[in-house]
Order: structure tokens, then sequence, then C-alpha cells
């Protein structure tokens, strides 16, 4: 008797908790308690906070975890629930070398990149298993379905890295140089579509932009060359970051200065260049303060406003009286704080203004062209150009414009409203407001259109096209 009761001693006793039958196997158990009870689905157990898909996985309990994959209750099973060591069921499997749960997860969707408190992956785990049994059936199933080779953990460590001489590492070495040879080639291909993706976008973006065929060379070769450099690190090449120049927009007002560089800084963000496509546009009076101390905080405001993306300073000019600055003008005190920063890496600035004046920035401050290093002439536009502005406007109008839902007539072709604007205005007037003369042509047109249109008309397509004779009666109201 006292034989038989030392044996019942030192038998495990039958387990009562979800936990335990996940552990032990005993599907009939763990169903007949999770009907019962739906909520136990991913109950927690004490100590380790691990669920019941967690401990299956871990003990390579193929049909507990099928079944709680599968369960059709209330309650939706945690397929990334974490332990106290931040670890995922499917961690739990990789750890114990449980290649069919391991598999089981990764084909119901299981994150294969998630990482546990030490920043290791699934496949970090089944390495070390590798290392300390000599079977290495899960590091292959995870890196059939393209676990990442190079993903490190909080100590820098990669899978591979972590190999030891030990039993059957030569050979897991090999398996693993050939996969992450092939998620080199395979990033560069993904890398490639990107990359013509965003070149089109770009070619797309520049068709908006008349004339400055300077400038466009200029955006291509920037966006090429950080495109190329995605491609690079792809793969697996070091190379240095880039930063793009600051820049001086010279010309004559509607030439297009302001709506460059909001295309630009859309640009250099859709390619990597700036972390935001954000352009803060300020002028003189943003700017300098009227007392002495607050020029200073009131420019450093702005530039903080604007890191990330482009600081646009319209009419730069205005920083520099054209006589000698008295103690009451502080723009030069605001220029100088703007180039403080210009060297942190932290803005692009863009200085804009009429050609002649500008000339009076560049020589107030001997460090203005080492840090300002490209220069656009933004030149007038001709009749044609005017006549191409006004067909882009047209077609990219918002809900908000005045001319949303409108359209042009078929007779309005570029031709025939280039020859209309050179008839109907002076050179001088083009040259004044260049683009400037577009917006409120359209608006005269759009009025024109309506006082001509009769109330009984019922025709939608005549209701919202404007005509050459509405466009004509619209730009000789801009003549004086």
């Amino acid at each position: 008797m006292k034989r038989r009761h030392q044996d019942q001693l030192s038998r495990p006793s039958k387990p009562t908790t979800i936990h335990g039958f996940a552990q032990y196997g005993d599907l009939d158990a763990l169903r007949k308690l999770l009907n019962d009870n739906p909520s136990l689905l991913n109950e927690r157990n004490p100590v380790m906070a691990q669920t019941p898909l967690h401990v299956s996985a871990g003990y390579d309990r193929v049909d507990i975890v099928k079944f709680l994959l599968d369960w059709q209750g209330p309650e939706k099973i945690e397929m990334e629930a974490k332990n106290m060591y931040g670890e995922t069921p499917l961690h739990m499997a990789a750890k114990n070398g449980c290649n069919e749960a391991a598999r089981l997860l990764l084909v119901h969707g299981a994150f294969i990149e998630a990482k546990a408190n030490n920043g290791m992956t699934p496949l970090h785990l089944a390495v070390w298993h590798t290392i300390r049994s000599d079977d290495y059936a899960t590091v292959k199933t995870l890196l059939e379905y393209n676990a990442d080779c190079s993903a490190e953990d909080n100590e820098g460590m990669t899978p591979i890295k972590h190999l030891s001489k030990g039993p059957g590492s030569e050979k897991l070495s090999e398996l693993f140089h050939w996969h992450l040879e092939e998620q080199r080639k395979r990033r560069a291909l993904e890398a490639c579509g990107e990359t013509k993706a965003k070149m089109s976008e770009l070619e797309n973006e520049l068709l908006n932009i008349v004339g400055l065929n300077e400038l466009k060379v200029q955006l291509r070769k920037w966006a090429k060359g950080m495109l190329l450099d995605e491609r690079r690190r792809a793969l697996g090449l070091k190379v240095g970051a880039r930063r793009p120049p600051h820049m001086a927009f010279l010309g004559n007002p509607g030439t297009g200065k302001t709506m460059v560089a909001r295309i630009l800084g859309k640009l250099l963000h859709m390619v990597g260049i700036l972390p935001t496509d954000k352009v803060t546009e300020v002028q003189r009076t943003d700017l300098v303060g009227e007392f002495v101390g607050h020029t200073g905080p009131k420019t450093r405001r702005k530039i903080q406003e604007a890191e990330g993306g482009i600081l646009f300073v319209d009419e730069a000019y205005r920083l520099i009286p054209m006589q000698k600055a008295d103690d009451k003008d502080y723009g030069l005190e605001a220029l100088e704080e703007i180039m403080s920063v210009m060297d942190s890496g932290k803005i692009v600035v863009i200085f804009a203004g009429y050609s002649e004046p500008m000339k009076r920035v560049i020589a107030s401050n001997e460090g203005f062209c080492r840090r300002v290093t490209k220069f656009f002439h933004f030149s007038d536009f001709n009749s044609e150009e005017l006549a191409k502005i006004l067909h882009i406007k047209m077609n990219h109008q918002t809900e908000e414009s005045l001319l949303y839902g409108f359209k042009l007539h078929s007779s309005c072709s570029v031709d025939a409203i280039a020859r209309l604007i050179e008839k109907e205005t002076t050179e001088k007037q083009r040259k004044e407001m260049n683009g400037g003369l577009v917006d409120p042509m359209l608006v005269n047109a759009r009025e024109n259109l309506d006082l001509r249109l009769d109330f009984n008309c019922i025709n939608a397509d005549e209701l919202r096209t404007i005509t050459l004779e509405d466009l004509e009666a619209g730009i000789q109201l801009l003549t004086p």
C-alpha cells in the first residue's frame, strides 16, 4: 500500500485548465471547456502570460493549434498575442523546433517578423534551437515563407550571426546565404518596380510645370539619384545620405515661383529627400520684428515650423533695404538667423524674388553663395505658355475652385487661346502679369458664360462649357 501511494505521488496530476489541456494535447477536454466557456480562448496563464495557442504551439500539439486557429466562436483567436517575454505563438513554435505547428501558424497568416522584447524574430529563435538540437526543419520552413535573414535583434545580431560551429552549422550557413542572396535579388526587383512608378509620378507632376527646362532636368537628377540609392540599399550596399541644395528662384511675379516650390516639396518628399512635403511660405513681415529682440525669436519660430520641409522666402530682397540699413531695420538679422540653420540638414531654403534686387541679398552675406548653390531663372511667359497654363488649370480644378465642374469648348485649343492672348494683350501687360493673367481671365470668362446663357437653357453640357468667345470677353476686361 505504501509503494502504491508513492507511485501515485510521482505521477503528474491530470490537467484541469485549458493551458494544461493544450500542453498535453487533450483536444476533447479542451473543446468541451471552450464550448462551455468561450472566453477562455485567449486566457493568459499565471507568470508566463501565455495563451492556449502559445502553449500548444510550443509543444507542437498540432491538433490543438489547428482547432484553436479554426475556432468560430464569439471570441477571435489572438494570433499575435505576446507572453511576458514579448513572444508570439510563432516564437514559441520556433524556439522549440515545433515545425508542424509553425507551418500551420504561417498558413493562417502569423506575422513572421514579429519581435520579442529582446528584438528576436522567430527565425532568431529557430536558429538557437538548431544550435542545440541539429534540427533545422523549422529554420527551413521560416525561410520558405521568406523570413528576413537580415533582421537584427536588440544587440544588432542577425539570425545568421548566431550560428556557431556546432553540428550542421556549415550546411545551415549555406542555406542562409542562399536565401539571403535571393532576398536581396527580390528586394532589388521590388525596388526597381517602385522606382519606375515614382519616376512616372514625377514625370506626371512635371507636366504641370510650363517651361523651366533647366529646373526639370535638375529635378530628374535628384529624383533619379535618390531612387537609385534606394535600389543600392535594397541590394545591401551602404551609401551616404543625400542632401538637396538650397536654392534661389529669380524672376518676375507670376512666373510660377511659389507654385514650383509647392510641387518641389511634394516631389522631394516622394523620392525620400525630405521627410515631409510641407512648404512654409514667408515674407519679410513674417520674419522681422518692430523692436530690438523681436526678430530673432520670430524668425526661429518660422524656421521650426518649416523643419522637415521647405522654407520659401518670397520677395527675399525686402530683407535687405536698398539704402544702408538704419538701427530700426532688422531684415539682415532675420537673414542671418536663416543662414545659421542652413547647414543643419533640417530644412531646404528657397529665396525668391526679382532677379536684380536679389543681388542685394546675395552680396549681403559672404556665406550666401556657399550655402545657396542652385540658381534658377524664371523667364516671363509667352502667349503659348500662358495658353498651356490655362489648359492645365482647367484640367486640375479642385472642388473649392470657382471653375470646378466647368470645361473648355473643343475650339479652345492651346493655339487658339495663344492667338487670342497675343491679340488682346500687350507685351508689357504679359510681362507684368505673367501667369497671374490666367485666373482673372477664367473668372471673367465664366461670368460672361452666365451673362450670355438664357434661363430656359436645359442643356447640361452648354451650362458648363466655356467657349473662345467667353475667354475673349474675359481677357478684354483685363485691358485698361
